[in-house]
């Protein structure tokens, strides 16, 4: 599977980026089919102050493109929270390609 990181006007550092590819490599475990996952992380401007994380999680699947988005104070916990959401959606998809077999 590949990972493409991006982050949008800032420079992520590489402990958050290893971050986010062990989270994504887990996801190989509920689903063996993932072509490839991209995390996109923003920054939420208040004026002079940043207010909240952002982080979108897209994983491409056969059939499928799957879409978390998530806003906390943290990188970290909006990954988690983000991909946690995938992980549903992939065993929501899941269960339905089993039904129509």
């Amino acid at each position: 599977m590949k990972v493409e990181i991006q982050a949008v006007h800032f420079n992520a550092d590489e402990k958050l980026k290893s971050f986010i590819e062990a989270k994504a490599e887990k996801l190989n475990t509920f689903f063996d089919r993932i072509i490839d996952c991209s995390v996109t992380l923003s920054l939420e401007h208040n004026g002079a102050s940043i207010k909240d994380k952002n982080v979108v999680v897209k994983v491409q699947i056969p059939g499928a493109l799957l879409v978390a988005k998530e806003s906390t104070k943290l990188f970290e916990e909006s990954t988690d929270l983000a991909f946690d959401h995938i992980r549903r959606q992939i065993r929501k998809h899941k269960s339905k390609l089993r039904q129509h077999v």
